[in-house]
Formats: C-alpha cells, structure tokens, sequence
C-alpha cells in the first residue's frame, strides 16, 4: 500500500521511501522515515495535495510524491485529538 491510498485520519506507519533521486532524498529529509507513523488530515477540494501529521508538524504532498512512500495501514487507528 502507498500512502496517496490513506484515508483521512487513518494512521500508517512507514515502511519505505522509492527511489534515489532528489525527490526521494527530500522526502527522507521531511522525515518520512522507515518506522515513522504518519496521519492523513486533509484534502484539497480537487483531490490533489493531501495534507499529512507526521512527527508533530503538518506536511503536504502531492499524490505523485505519496506514491512513493510505502506504508502499512493501522486498522482502527486514529489521532483525531491531533487532527
């Protein structure tokens, strides 16, 4: 599963970031790090970016990038006290 397939406010945790390029290097860098957990908060109205909660901050990434990052869905999980 990758995470532009997340559900808004169901929680993953991250299992792997594809790729090797500067656009897999930056999302690494933003914190999308293998064991991280990582929350889908939002939509824009035409579908495209979702906004996410991970490590305390909100992030937005374009379904593209979220296709990169390779997760595992927690059943029944959700932050709503964060969201």
């Amino acid at each position: 599963m990758t995470l532009d397939e997340l559900a808004i406010g169901q929680t993953a945790e991250i299992v792997d970031v594809q790729g090797e390029d500067g656009i897999a290097i930056r999302l690494l860098e933003m914190g999308l790090t293998e064991g991280e957990e990582i929350t889908l908060v939002g939509i824009a109205p035409l579908g495209d970016p979702k906004e996410y909660l991970i490590r305390s901050y909100r992030l937005s990434l374009r379904q593209a990038e979220a296709k990169r990052v390779t997760i595992i869905a927690r059943q029944g999980t959700e932050r709503a006290a964060d969201l």
